[in-house]
């Protein structure tokens, strides 16, 4: 009865539910191309000019981000190859057979994927040489030690995140998708990468817990308990959720250079490539904000309401639109003996401001094809994040085809 309930509050998720297991689930479900040599799969990237790029880095940080993962790999061997990945690019033998993580054969197989590399145009090889170099420092940095302040806490996902931001960025206006200045300006495109990752992290409190992760920083949790995992004991829940309240609010920071970038964006592919995890980030910190469920299980956005966000967030009015909607979802759930509560109030007001309709609001009812050619998330800006939304993706599928 209760999901019964949940869905007649959301006609809209219903509609695109149907219309994605009637056979959406075809524009908006990645397409897979298979790499050289038939060994593996890949996603498409936004376009056809840089699109094969953008594949490439994403295989190329998958791997990068495994060897981090591994907590099989002792440290003295798992930080002299964060060190030097990036030399692995252009080592046509070199891979890793003795990882145990899930996606091992982006290592296995590093042989077709340093091969496609090799075979792109310097421009790109540059690229992502380069943010593999500064990742791979980055990544070795924070093995053997914790997030203390804020301002490694934006360090820490500067490395892991923010630097994937910039590498698309770079990206795009090599292949002249874009205007120059989308590659230049990293602030922007790093704030693209912080707000998914911070969202991430967020969300993850729990399951980070369970699995001896800690990235929150302890700037902030040390102001309301003693140690990190004293917030998951109901006897902090009130406090949990005023530390949890503060981490968002942090988050919502960067929103506004979220809007500034994708407004400077061009290509529709594009476009659809960095909207939509933005707007997914954004939902998930509305469930999450002031919800004491962080602290006892995982806060997922509706099934439904994931198809809805990727269906819509296909020009900058229904971005904006979709923005203002969830921050006024924040706002009126802010408690006012929160002690973050003016700080809060402040942000988002700041992108009610931004989010204003400039002029009639675009239908977000009327989707061509072509707007949803590139929905491939998993290679967006946090993979982690969108998993979730494949996994979804894929139950309905599977749905569809029963």
């Amino acid at each position: 009865m209760e999901l019964l309930w949940k869905w007649l509050r959301h006609p809209e998720d219903i509609y695109h539910l149907l219309r994605f297991k009637m056979g959406g689930y075809r524009v908006v479900m990645p397409r897979m191309d298979p790499v050289s040599g038939g060994r593996g799969r890949m996603l498409r990237g936004p376009g056809g000019r840089g699109g094969h790029a953008v594949c490439i880095f994403y295989l190329v940080l998958r791997a990068l981000d495994t060897i981090e993962d591994d907590m099989t790999i002792s440290l003295d061997v798992k930080v002299p190859m964060l060190l030097e990945f990036h030399s692995y690019l252009y080592q046509p033998e070199w891979k890793y057979m003795e990882s145990k993580e899930k996606h091992r054969q982006v290592l296995e197989d590093f042989p077709t994927i340093s091969m496609e590399f090799r075979n792109l145009a310097k421009v790109y090889q540059d690229v992502i040489s380069d943010i593999c170099h500064k990742m791979g420092v980055g990544m070795a940095e924070f093995l053997e030690k914790k997030v203390d302040s804020q301002h490694e806490w934006d360090q820490y996902c500067h490395y892991v995140a923010g630097l994937v931001g910039i590498g698309l960025s770079r990206l795009f206006s090599a292949s002249e998708l874009e205007d120059p200045i989308v590659g230049q300006d990293t602030e922007l495109a790093n704030s693209m990468g912080l707000f998914l990752q911070k969202t991430n992290i967020i969300r993850d409190y729990l399951e980070d817990q369970q699995e001896g992760r800690e990235f929150w920083p302890r700037e902030v949790w040390s102001r309301y308990v003693k140690k990190l995992s004293d917030l998951a004991k109901p006897e902090n829940i009130d406090m949990a959720v005023q530390c949890l309240n503060e981490l968002i609010t942090n988050a919502l920071r960067h929103v506004p250079d979220v809007l500034t970038y994708l407004s400077r964006l061009k290509n529709q592919s594009v476009f659809n490539f960095c909207a939509i995890p933005q707007v997914m980030a954004i939902a998930t910190l509305a469930a999450c904000y002031n919800n004491k469920q962080v602290f006892r299980g995982v806060v997922k956005i509706r099934k439904g309401q994931a198809v809805t966000l990727m269906m819509d967030a296909t020009n900058m009015q229904s971005v904006k639109a979709i923005m203002y909607q969830y921050v006024e979802e924040i706002y009126q759930k802010i408690p006012s003996t929160d002690p973050s509560s003016n700080k809060t109030q402040q942000i988002v007001a700041s992108i009610r401001t931004m989010s204003l309709p400039g002029g009639p609001m675009a239908s977000r009812h009327h989707y061509s094809p072509i707007y949803l050619s590139c929905a491939m998330l998993l290679a967006a800006l946090s993979w982690q994040y969108l998993s979730t939304v494949s996994k979804a993706a894929e139950e309905y599928v599977q749905a569809g085809e029963n």
